[in-house]
Order: structure tokens, then C-alpha cells, then sequence
């Protein structure tokens, strides 16, 4: 019963990282209007506004208009519930609990507005700043200082990496491809270095490294499918550097690796 409980727990706080992600990019409300149908503008009831439940007894679709839901709702209420369960499972309910489920709950919104816009709000970024100081601060196993300098040393060796990626896109490939876009562009997004402050912070160096390559690993994926397919699309990096961090930190830092 206390799983169910800890799921149900999730599933709430997905439904609402659902209006976060939608309105905080467009400067909206998130308390005024109520949730309504994006395409007929239709005020969604509170019975057809269950998480997951009434995604799956609508088929999919508007009650109103018929239009499919998108799936990233059902999308971002089901990863919400995982999440919070094998975090639950991990610490069980205490200080250390609450203060790094805040953590990846801020990840969880941070990721999925990078997917869709490409940029992330600044204050979300500040936000998660001190959430991971308090989540390191909370946590018995975390030497607070150390993980500080820790947090400080990825977010420096992060900041002069996109300076050497970036003089190599606006200089040496601008140069081979005469591509005028590349003189502009940019390795890697302003937004990345806070959440790679954070994964220094909380794992540490060794896990630290071995949660952005695997978030790395994973970015690959899009990318060579972008290739394949000739999108110009560009890859946002925060959602694989959280979910590296994720793997990193409930699966792989028991074990040392």
C-alpha cells in the first residue's frame, strides 16, 4: 500500500509538472485559468483531469473535440511516479528523500521544457542551484564543502570545454564548410553548466564523469538519427545529462562504479 501511495504521490506532481512545463516558457499563470484543451479551448473537468487514469479512459483523446492528447502528458505523470518510487526506495521517507526527489522533480521539468523549446528559464537554474546544495547538505554521505569545490570544478571544466568546441564550430568548421550559421552557433547550451554543477556536486568526481558520459552516450542516439535522416534539429543536452545523473545515482553509485 505504501508504494501505491508513493506512485499516486508521483502521479500528482507529474500532472502539475505538466502545466509547469507548458506555461513557465510562455510567461503564463500557473494557478488561473484551469487546465483546458489546446486546440478547442474546452476547461478540462477534474474527472477528466486524473493522472494517467484519465488519459487511458479517454483513449487518448479531448472529451470535447476528440483531438488526441499528447503523449508527453501521460509521458511526464508516468516517469514522475517511477522516480519518485525508486527514490522512495532508496531512502525511504526522511530529509535526504524529499530534498533530492526536489532535485530530480526540477530535472524532470527542466528536461522536458529543454525538449520543446530548446532553452530553459534562468530562474529554474538558480532554482535547482540551491535545491542541490540542500539535497547535498541533507545527505549524510556528502562532505559539504568538498562537494562545493567538487560542483564548482565540473561546471569550470564544462565552461572551458564549449569554449574549445565552440572555436572549433565558428572557426575551423565554419571554415571547411562555409556554413554562415556556424559563425553564431554555440557547442553547448548556457543552461547545461548549472546542471552539471549539480551532478558534480551530489556525486562527486568519479560518478560525476561516469553520469555525463552516460549522458553523452545517450545524446548520441538523436544525433545519429538527425544525421541519417538530414534534420537539422538541434539536440538539447539536459535531459540526457539528467538522466545519466539518474542512472548514475540509484543504480551505479551503490556499487562504486
Amino acid at each position: 500500500m505504501i508504494y501505491l501511495f508513493v506512485c499516486l504521490f508521483g502521479l500528482s506532481f507529474g500532472s502539475f509538472f505538466n502545466v509547469l512545463i507548458y506555461r513557465l516558457p510562455l510567461g503564463l499563470s500557473i494557478v488561473s485559468p484551469k487546465s483546458a484543451c489546446p486546440n478547442c479551448k474546452h476547461a478540462i473537468s477534474w474527472y477528466h483531469n486524473i493522472p494517467l487514469i484519465s488519459y487511458v479512459l479517454l483513449n487518448g483523446k479531448c472529451s470535447n473535440c476528440k483531438t488526441k492528447i499528447p503523449y508527453i502528458y501521460p509521458l511526464v505523470e508516468l516517469i514522475t511516479a517511477v522516480i519518485t518510487l525508486m527514490l522512495f526506495i532508496k531512502f525511504g521517507f526522511n530529509l535526504e528523500f524529499f530534498s533530492i526527489t526536489l532535485v530530480f522533480y526540477l530535472l524532470i521539468v527542466l528536461s522536458f521544457i529543454d525538449f520543446k523549446y530548446k532553452a530553459v528559464p534562468d530562474y529554474l537554474l538558480v532554482i535547482i542551484f540551491f535545491a542541490s546544495l540542500v539535497a547535498s547538505y541533507f545527505d549524510s554521505n556528502i562532505d559539504f564543502i568538498s562537494a562545493f569545490k567538487n560542483g564548482l570544478i565540473f561546471a569550470g571544466g564544462f565552461i572551458m570545454l564549449d569554449f574549445l568546441l565552440t572555436y572549433y564550430i565558428q572557426n575551423i568548421k565554419y571554415k571547411i564548410t562555409k556554413d554562415e550559421n556556424l559563425k553564431i552557433q554555440k557547442a553547448l547550451g548556457e543552461g547545461d553548466i548549472p546542471i552539471v554543477f549539480v551532478i558534480g556536486l551530489i556525486l562527486g568526481i568519479k560518478a560525476g564523469f561516469m553520469a555525463i558520459f552516460l549522458g553523452a552516450l545517450l545524446a548520441i542516439i538523436p544525433s545519429i538519427y538527425n544525421i541519417i535522416f538530414k534534420k537539422e534539429i538541434e539536440t538539447p543536452f539536459i535531459p540526457y545529462l539528467s538522466l545519466g545523473f539518474f542512472i548514475e545515482f540509484v543504480f551505479l553509485l551503490s556499487k562504486g562504479i
